[in-house]
């Protein structure tokens, strides 16, 4: 059911890959919502992807870019104003790759190359995103810009490896960028931290399947979805959301709040 959220209102999708990707979930959202906007992904994913397919079920336009070139970036804040009709509204960040877990590097052992991509990739981009739109002020007094996170940036997961670093930066920024942007124009930053999601980012982790159904019979409502998260950056993208900035907002059916569960319990008493 669609309540008008985001009638009348324009933004940036980054990261839809495929079908199972939350900025995918979050694009049909959003159309549904009554918004209109652009799409964006690295060239690269999107040769690997299916983006054009989800353009056509939004009538939105895709503009390739590199979330690590400047350049890039204010091409593609440019031209979403442009083809949009005005300054946007929203602005969805959902990137995120680390070459050391994609290529089984353990956290002791890090290239340290790669750890400098995982940090530009994953969080220096979302600073170079909103340092462009700040200096083309190119978003709406009031608007939302939303990145997506993990709670590895505040406990200890071992196979999440660099990653976990990169997302705290990403955090951070959103709280430093949040200040400066909220006294500027009224734009609130947030972060939302969601449930293991099988995604293809988060399967691409090792030991995913088995730490998904431990974060499952963990939370008291189990693991919160891509669709349920959509539906939670909607509402951050909203009007009914105007006072909320600066935030880390734990998306994750209580896990980040729950020290163990009787379902744990029971399966190391198996053991």
């Amino acid at each position: 059911m669609a309540y008008g959220l985001l009638k009348g209102k324009r933004g940036i999708i980054s990261g839809a890959l495929d079908e199972n990707s939350i900025a995918w979930k979050v694009a049909l959202k959003a159309k549904e919502e009554g918004a209109i906007f652009t799409l964006t992904n690295a060239p690269i994913a999107m040769r690997m992807g299916a983006i054009k397919l989800l353009a056509e079920q939004c009538d939105a336009e895709i503009i390739p870019a590199d979330a690590t070139s400047v350049e890039d970036i204010e091409n593609l804040f440019t031209k979403s104003t442009d083809i949009l009709g005005g300054k946007v509204d929203f602005v969805l960040h959902s990137i995120g790759m680390s070459p050391n877990v994609r290529k089984g590097k353990v956290y002791t052992d890090l290239n340290y190359d790669w750890f400098k991509q995982s940090i530009d990739i994953s969080a220096l981009s979302f600073h170079k995103m909103m340092q462009t739109a700040y200096k083309q002020d190119a978003i709406s007094e009031w608007g939302s810009v939303v990145a997506l996170t993990y709670m590895a940036a505040q406990r200890t997961f071992p196979f999440y490896s660099d990653m976990a670093d990169a997302k705290a930066v990403l955090e951070s920024i959103a709280r430093s960028f949040g200040y400066h942007y909220g006294k500027y124009r009224n734009v609130r930053v947030n972060t939302v931290s969601q449930s293991p999601t099988p995604t293809k980012a988060g399967s691409g982790i090792g030991g995913f399947d088995k730490f998904f159904d431990f974060a499952d019979k963990t939370a008291p409502l189990g693991n919160a979805t891509a669709d349920q998260c959509a539906d939670y950056c909607i509402t951050l993208f909203s009007d009914l959301t105007r006072m909320v900035t600066m935030q880390n907002l734990f998306h994750d059916g209580g896990f980040s709040m729950t020290g163990i569960s009787e379902e744990v319990m029971e399966l190391v008493n198996k053991e």
